[in-house]
């Protein structure tokens, strides 16, 4: 690979600003890859539920998942434009005895929607509308609104907008119940700290289909159910036809009841180079500093609260590998603030980083216009492999050295392999651990450990190196992040279904702790209580007490 595509590779397949590599994601600042693009359900749905079967030529885009490692052979799809018509899919669907699953925005990064034992998908793409709530005094969103146009509807309308991933196409309707989060969070928190009810189809024992709203009032005989939504991940309890935000501020003024926009960023990107100076020795001082960094840094009151940064390694048969750095404008002595933070992830390596972008940018701008893939070196890679974990401490010796190890491997030579270590803490750690189903909430580092490869012949290897990888790396507790000790367990949004597989996880700690910790008791009971059939369901689901 020339310098030149080599450099383009890492600059426009490297999450800079967003949430992730080549690929769909349910939520998260890293694994969020798409271009914006209109929902195909949007022409198709209408005053009336739509069936397409395979014989129409609209039946491949809506079946396409985002991994290319499996597609879709539903005997049909629905297509629901609001909620009385997603009663009845869900209605006729169970009368056939049929399995079904339910698709937003189609980010999964799992088999999820595209599994051979689906039989019917209901696509709810289409039910993409953006509006405030004056009766709740919250900003209604439908499931399929992707974020792209969320962010530029409150921003537009209200200055206001919410701290969610970067990809414009992910839609909301898996990015919400997951906790999904983005350069924002370290500010403003998570997505789900500002859920303040749901609209939801749900099945009861007798199978009866109905609809109805859950909101976080404690008086709320529903609000176990709106906790569910809020971590557990999507698929688990009904169909989210609207999601309502808005935080405890008073008042009738929407501008007030979500967080305020940045109006203007400093963005910075720099890259480091596979060479001679990048010993091990610097490698794992770098990497030191930077999560030792974000342990000091944790506070939701300073101003480096506002910045947000992730450094990701990649295979160094990429030649070089790219740190993205953002800071709210606003912030007092910003540009000072940026440049010590650079000074102290360097400090002690010996390396010299690369300046590839240094401005100011409009951060509605700057989001709209994320590059996603593009660029040489992504082209074709439709199938990949994610892994995640949180990061509670500064990164120890001996993880460091899985990580070196295999992102310098020579029996292994994908440029299009890395690991994502991306900033989080402060105003994300501010709820207690109980307060949502995200249990996570003394963590500084979300990891995403990803590869992306293009055919299925490379299938083998390709899964193999990041299996390996991350084994390695958790070594000490099992092969997985073990929760509470450095690490916190994983991230929901980057499904992984490994986790839940007995051959490849063997260290005895259940995937339903390493997601959920505590929670999954509560997060069961309420699967008890709202689907005692378990009709909504899938490789990592929520199972009924």
């Amino acid at each position: 690979m020339s310098a030149i595509s080599r450099r383009r590779f890492i600059r426009h397949g490297a999450v800079a600003g967003g949430a992730a590599v080549a690929l769909p994601a349910l939520g998260g600042w890293a694994g969020e890859a798409f271009a914006a693009q209109p929902s195909p359900a949007a022409a198709i749905a209408g005053g009336e539920l739509v069936k397409v079967t395979p014989g129409d030529p609209r039946y491949a885009t809506l079946v396409a998942g985002a991994n290319g490692r499996w597609k879709g052979t539903p005997d049909y799809v629905l297509v629901a434009s609001d909620a009385d018509q997603v009663v009845q899919a869900v209605r006729e669907t169970l009368a056939k005895g049929l399995r079904f699953a339910v698709k937003s925005g189609g980010h999964c990064y799992e088999d999820f929607t595209t599994n051979s034992g689906v039989r019917v998908l209901i696509d709810i793409s289409a039910m993409a509308a953006i509006e405030f709530d004056a009766s709740r005094r919250a900003f209604a969103i439908g499931p399929g609104a992707q974020l792209g146009s969320v962010y530029q509807k409150l921003y537009d309308g209200w200055g206001v907008t919410l701290p969610g991933g970067t990809c414009p196409s992910v839609a909301v309707g898996g990015h919400i119940p997951g906790g999904g989060y983005g350069p924002l969070a370290r500010s403003h928190g998570i997505t789900v700290d500002y859920l303040y009810a749901i609209e939801i189809v749900v099945v009861d024992r007798a199978g009866t289909v109905r609809k109805i709203v859950a909101t976080r009032e404690h008086d709320d005989p529903n609000r176990e159910l709106w906790w569910a939504h809020t971590g557990a991940g999507g698929g688990n309890y009904g169909i989210v036809t609207r999601y309502w935000f808005r935080n405890d501020a008073g008042g009738l003024d929407p501008a007030a009841l979500l967080p305020r926009a940045p109006r203007e960023l400093i963005i910075s990107e720099v890259t480091f180079p596979w060479d001679n100076t990048m010993t091990e020795a610097a490698f794992s001082r770098l990497l030191r500093n930077f999560s030792a960094w974000h342990v000091a840094n944790a506070s939701a009151d300073h101003p480096y609260a506002r910045l947000f940064s992730a450094l990701k390694p990649r295979h160094r048969s990429a030649g070089e590998f790219l740190m993205s750095t953002q800071i709210d404008a606003a912030v007092p002595g910003a540009d000072a603030l940026l440049d010590a933070y650079l000074a102290e992830i360097v400090a002690g390596t010996g390396l010299t980083y690369t300046v590839v972008t240094r401005k100011r940018v409009d951060w509605l701008y700057n989001v709209l216009n994320w590059p996603g893939l593009g660029g040489d070196g992504f082209e074709g890679k439709g199938r990949f492999k994610a892994k995640s974990a949180y990061l509670r401490k500064t990164l120890p010796d001996a993880q460091i050295k899985a990580f070196y190890k295999h992102l310098t491997r020579t029996d292994y030579d994908n440029p299009a392999a890395l690991v994502e270590i991306a900033g989080y803490g402060a105003a994300a750690n501010l709820p207690a651990s109980w307060a949502t189903a995200t249990a996570q909430r003394d963590s500084v580092i979300k990891m995403l450990f990803v590869n992306l490869w293009a055919t299925e012949a490379e299938d083998r290897r390709n899964l193999a190196w990041v299996r390996e990888f991350y084994r390695d790396v958790f070594a000490a507790t099992g092969g997985v992040p073990r929760p509470s000790g450095v690490n916190d367990g994983a991230f929901i949004n980057y499904a992984d279904a490994d986790l839940a597989d007995p051959a490849l996880n063997t260290s005895g700690i259940g995937w339903n702790t390493l997601y959920f910790k505590d929670g999954y008791c509560r997060l069961q009971a309420a699967k008890t209580q709202w689907d005692p059939r378990n009709v909504f369901t899938h490789a990592l689901g929520i199972e009924p007490a």
